[in-house]
């Protein structure tokens, strides 16, 4: 299991509030399209709450994002 202080665990975590930043979204807003309370988001974020693979195709369709803005060592 991959610990959230790993160092690409931490990228992910940047790029995820980035894309986030970058569609104009607070995390409410986020949280009204999911369907999810705002602390979700807020967790997802901040890493007390790993994001799963489901989780991360609702963010990369959300934030109008490739899969590689998030994981951006995928592939090597």
């Amino acid at each position: 299991m991959v610990s959230v202080y790993n160092r690409k665990y931490q990228l992910f975590l940047k790029r995820l509030r980035e894309a986030r930043t970058l569609a104009g979204m607070t995390q409410r807003n986020v949280a009204t399209k999911l369907k999810r309370p705002q602390s979700f988001v807020s967790k997802c974020e901040t890493g007390e709450r790993k994001v799963d693979v489901v989780e991360l195709t609702d963010f990369v369709r959300l934030y109008n994002q490739p899969v590689e803005f998030f994981l951006p060592d995928l592939g090597r």
